[in-house]
């Protein structure tokens, strides 16, 4: 993987790109929220069919939200993509979209 360690997470975007957990980013992630241990399968439901989709603020960046998963309203999971492959950066609660 592009940013290096094992892919603990692989799934499809809705547009049919390879999305990537690495071991190393649900380590930083569960550092930060440690809230989302139990929700890794949420995290992959998010960029598989997420109930809203809106682009980042940095190129190649979008963000992907479901609603009612995790401990909060929103899960909101960032995707970095390049080459046509996307790699999950962070994941964290929120109680309201943006």
């Amino acid at each position: 993987m592009a940013d290096g360690g094992e892919s603990v997470l692989s799934v499809l975007d809705p547009d049919g790109r390879r999305v990537e957990l690495s071991a190393e980013r649900w380590a930083h992630i569960l550092d930060g929220h440690p809230e989302l241990r139990p929700h890794r399968e949420s995290v992959a439901r998010a960029v598989r069919s997420p109930d809203r989709r809106l682009a980042g603020p940095r190129e190649g960046e979008e963000w992907f939200y479901l609603r009612g998963a995790g401990p909060s309203r929103w899960l909101k999971v960032v995707v970095h993509y390049e080459g046509g492959r996307g790699r999950i950066i962070t994941a964290f609660a929120r109680r309201s979209m943006l």
